[in-house]
C-alpha cells in the first residue's frame, strides 16, 4: 500500500477545538553544533508558531535528536540561538526553560503512582498540596488515566505509562513539550492509537509541541508542519502534504515514502520537461525545482500511485514479476528490459485479482505534473 493512501487513513484529527494556545511560539536562529570535528547540526533556522505541533524527521544521525536536546538546554550549542516567546533562553538552565519532556523509556519513578509521578514537578515548583492534588486530578481526566491514579509504572501497560509521562510532562504547563520517539517502544496498533490519543490531549493542551522521529507515517500524520533533516542540515520544513507532494530535494523525495528512482538526461527544458531515460524511452516531468540545462545528469522520481498500465500511447514496456495484493490496493513489480524496476500501485477493486506474473504491461506516468525532476548530484 503507498504511503498517500496510509495518510489518508491515518491522518491524525480530533473534532475537539483547541482552548487558547498555552505553549509559546520557538524561534531557531542559525543553531550549529559540533561534537569535536562531527558537524552534528548546520545552520538549522526554524520559526515555530504558539500551539503548533512540529516533528523533526530524518534518519539516525541526522540531527534531530542533538536539535532537541539544545531545544532543552541538555546541550548548548556551538552558533546560533533559541528564542521562546520572544526571549533567548541560551543563558537559560534546562531547569528553568519551563520544558516538558517525554522520553522514549518515559522515565516514570518506579516507586511513585501515577498521581505522584503527576505531582513531582508541581512539588519541584512549591505548589501547595491543594493545588498539587486539583492540577493531578486535571491531568488524570485529560488522559483518561482517573480510575489509575493509585498503580505504581509497573502495574500499567505500556501506553498508560506513556499517558502517565505526558501527564507528568504537561502538569507544569511547559511552554514546550519535547517527544522524544515516545511511540518506539509499542507495538504497531497500540502506537496508532497513542498518537491519536497524544494529538487530542496537544490539542486540549494548546502546548507548543516538538516531535523527533524517524518514522515518516508518525510525523506525516500527527504533525501540523515537518522539518527533515539530512546529515545535519534542513532539507525542507512544510506542511505533510506539501513534504509529500512537493518534494524540494532528491533526498526528501526518497526519503519520505515510496518513489521509482530513474536515471536519464534532461533532453528539453521548458513549460514541459522531458527526461531520456538511460534505458531510452523518454517520461514528461515537471519543472525542476531549480534550472537544469538540457544535457544534465537528472533523476526522475515518480510514486507507486502515480504510475499506471498503458492502454495505449508512449510509455516503459516491462514484464509483471510479482503483483501483492496489500488490502484495497495491489502493487505490482515490474520488470523493464533494460532490467530496471518498477513499481506500481493501484486500487484493487472488488473480487480483482493480481496480474499473472510474465503478464506484459506497459507503464505510464498518470500526468507528467507527478514527476518530479533533480539535478543528479552524483554524477561527475
Amino acid at each position: 500500500m503507498s504511503l498517500s493512501r496510509k495518510i489518508s487513513s491515518k491522518t491524525i484529527s480530533t473534532s475537539v477545538a483547541p482552548r487558547t494556545a498555552a505553549g509559546q511560539s520557538l524561534t531557531i536562529e542559525h543553531v550549529t553544533h559540533r561534537y569535536g570535528p562531527t558537524l552534528a547540526v548546520k545552520e538549522v533556522t526554524l520559526e515555530i508558531m504558539a500551539g503548533e505541533f512540529v516533528a523533526l524527521l530524518g534518519p539516525s544521525g541526522c540531527g534531530k535528536t542533538t536539535l532537541l536536546r539544545i531545544i532543552a538546554g541538555f546541550v548548548a550549542q556551538t552558533e546560533g540561538r533559541i528564542v521562546v516567546g520572544g526571549k533567548a533562553i541560551d543563558d537559560l538552565s534546562a531547569s528553568r526553560r519551563a520544558v516538558g519532556i517525554v522520553f522514549q523509556n518515559y522515565a516514570l519513578f518506579p516507586h511513585m503512582s501515577a498521581a505522584q509521578n503527576i505531582a513531582y514537578g508541581l512539588a519541584a515548583k512549591g505548589k501547595s498540596r491543594a493545588q498539587q492534588k486539583a492540577r493531578v486530578a486535571e491531568m488524570l481526566a485529560l488522559v483518561k488515566m482517573e480510575e489509575f491514579a493509585d498503580r505504581y509504572p509497573r502495574q500499567l501497560s505500556g501506553g498508560q505509562q506513556q499517558r502517565v509521562a505526558v501527564a507528568r510532562a504537561l502538569a507544569v504547563e511547559p511552554s514546550l513539550l519535547l517527544l522524544d520517539e515516545p511511540f518506539a517502544a509499542l507495538d504497531k496498533n497500540l502506537r496508532l492509537d497513542m498518537q491519536i490519543e497524544v494529538k487530542r490531549i496537544q490539542r486540549l493542551a494548546g502546548t507548543t509541541t516538538i516531535l523527533v522521529t524517524h518514522d515518516q507515517e508518525e510525523a506525516l500524520s500527527m504533525a501540523d508542519r515537518v522539518a527533515v533533516l539530512n546529515r545535519g542540515r534542513l532539507e525542507q520544513f512544510a506542511a505533510p502534504t506539501e513534504i509529500y507532494d512537493n518534494p524540494r530535494s532528491l533526498f526528501v523525495n526518497t526519503f519520505v515514502g515510496t518513489s521509482n528512482v530513474l536515471n536519464g538526461l534532461m533532453s528539453v527544458t521548458g513549460s514541459q520537461p522531458v527526461v531520456t531515460l538511460d534505458s531510452g524511452e523518454q517520461l514528461r516531468t515537471r519543472a525542476a525545482a531549480e534550472p537544469i540545462a538540457a544535457g544534465e545528469r537528472v533523476v526522475a522520481c515518480v510514486r507507486p500511485e502515480n504510475l499506471r498500465f498503458a492502454t495505449g500511447g508512449d510509455g516503459i514496456a516491462g514484464t509483471v514479476e510479482m503483483s501483492l495484493p496489500l488490502g484495497s490496493a495491489i502493487v505490482h513489480e515490474v520488470r523493464t528490459p533494460s532490467e530496471m524496476s518498477l513499481k506500481v500501485s493501484e486500487q484493487r477493486s472488488a473480487g480483482g485479482e493480481p496480474l499473472a506474473p510474465g503478464a506484459a504491461v506497459t507503464v505510464q506516468a498518470i500526468s507528467p505534473d507527478l514527476v518530479n525532476v533533480f539535478r543528479d548530484t552524483s554524477a561527475p
